[in-house]
């Protein structure tokens, strides 16, 4: 397929971009900055004339795409001021869905997050192992985008039946050079309490939208992708039992296996992560 990513140049979208260009896919970046080549186009998502016209085709670059990956976004809460996020993020996700349904481009994968999922968790959550099962907690200002994005998406492949929109919610992203500091979190549960100490390499995440791409049918979905493991050393029970003694348990906790439940990816999507930081 030709596809279209936005947010080609930030943390996850390099490695996607790169590895679905790997799998034989053509890319076209699309972000804010980045350095103009055949598989990059310079566009600023928050003006709807310039990302219809991206998706739609660039000169000699491309002439429509097949699929979109929407990944661009202010990150996290507190990078920028909060009602900056807010209209940034929504606008950007609107103006992309909105061009994607206008050129016929009826395959969408994009970045939603564990935030939704009611982190950081100063509030418990209703139960252990997280899932996909319980409505949504925003506590940011991003999380709210994140949770409303899902709400449109939920309404557009409504009025267009043909239409394919899947939530992938994304755990913390990391690259193996980030490794180094995980033994460090074993010294006090509380430092990652906030994701249920969890995390997602950026190699997994991209194999999670090749996926998605290859597999979900028409309609919304939506998706926790994390690693098959935590951030810790330290066992669940002894972790959870410290931190949130009081949160029923849903499950088997195993040992290190990742509190953010992957089963539905595994299940409906076939994802299956490959890399752990336990190995680097």
């Amino acid at each position: 397929m030709r596809i279209a990513v936005t947010g080609s140049t930030g943390k996850l979208g390099t490695v996607v971009a790169r590895e679905l260009r790997a799998a034989g896919h053509e890319v076209i970046g699309l972000d804010v900055q980045g350095v103009r080549g055949a598989g990059f186009v310079k566009v600023d998502l928050t003006d709807y004339g310039e990302v219809i016209d991206a998706l739609g085709g660039v000169g000699d670059r491309h002439d429509g795409v097949d699929a979109l990956v929407h990944l661009a976004a202010v990150p996290a809460p507190g990078i920028r001021p909060d009602v900056s996020t807010f209209h940034n993020n929504i606008t950007a996700s609107f103006n992309v869905f909105w061009a994607a349904t206008r050129l016929g481009i009826d395959r969408i994968v994009y970045a939603s997050s564990e935030t939704v999922l009611g982190l950081p968790f100063d509030t418990p959550p209703p139960y252990i192992p997280v899932d996909e099962e319980y409505p949504a907690r925003p506590e940011s200002t991003y999380s709210l985008v994140k949770h409303l994005e899902e709400q449109m998406a939920i309404e557009l492949v409504r009025w267009n039946p043909d239409l394919s929109i899947t939530a992938l919610r994304f755990s913390n992203v990391m690259n193996p050079e980030d490794y180094a500091a995980f033994p460090d979190f074993d010294a006090d549960a509380r430092l990652r309490k906030w994701n249920l100490w969890g995390y997602i390499d950026a190699r997994d995440g991209a194999q999670a939208i090749e996926r998605t791409l290859d597999v979900a049918g028409p309609g919304f979905e939506r998706y926790i992708i994390a690693a098959a493991d935590t951030v810790m050393s330290r066992p669940n029970t002894e972790l959870v039992a410290e931190v949130f003694p009081d949160v029923p348990l849903r499950g088997e906790l195993g040992v290190n296996e990742t509190l953010l439940s992957i089963d539905k990816a595994r299940r409906e999507l076939g994802y299956n992560p490959q890399y752990s930081w336990r190995d680097s």
